[in-house]
């Protein structure tokens, strides 16, 4: 028997840019069928004024990155909202379904690319938000339990929850600003 080796230059090898740790879980599709079983979503996206921009800012205490609100109005009542925020270094993409009161129902990470914390993604960390409404307190290591190793996707994904509620509140709601 005989054996054949292919030699193979020592660049196809190594990967440019190092190990790729991103994953997609879900398409904005699937979280919507997730998080409203059964519903319709009609596509309400907002461009945010100045005004609203620093009410938001004032209300969530989080700086608000995007003008742009990616907002679909559900059948069976409430909104799908879809945001992102930093990790540690890439972009956490997620989505956060309210209520028709504008408390939070469920919330869904549609990709993780960070090399450790995927554990953000598990529903006894998600479940905490569930219920808080616009105004209430989400501080990390108060309110909200950290998960160690992935302080900055904890810390990132709780301020981008305060700044939906905020955003909910002053742009969304009946009675919004």
């Amino acid at each position: 028997m005989r054996c054949r080796f292919t030699l193979l230059p020592i660049a196809a090898l190594i990967l440019p840019g190092g190990p790729a740790y991103g994953t997609v879980y879900l398409s904005i599709q699937q979280a919507q069928a997730l998080l409203f079983p059964g519903a319709t979503f009609q596509s309400e996206t907002r461009t945010l004024s100045d005004d609203q921009v620093k009410a938001i800012e004032h209300a969530s205490g989080v700086p608000v990155r995007n003008h742009q609100v990616k907002a679909w109005r559900v059948s069976t009542g409430g909104w799908f909202l879809v945001d992102e925020v930093v990790g540690k270094h890439e972009f956490i993409p997620f989505a956060v379904a309210l209520d028709r009161d504008g408390a939070v129902k469920g919330i869904e990470i549609l990709e993780y690319r960070e090399a450790y914390g995927g554990q953000v993604r598990e529903q006894p960390w998600l479940e905490q938000f569930y219920g808080k409404r616009p105004g209430a307190k989400l501080r990390l290591n108060k309110e909200v339990r950290n998960i160690s190793g992935a302080t900055l996707s904890c810390k990132h994904i709780t301020d981008g929850i305060s700044r939906l509620l905020a955003t909910y509140e002053v742009v969304l709601a009946p009675n919004g600003h």
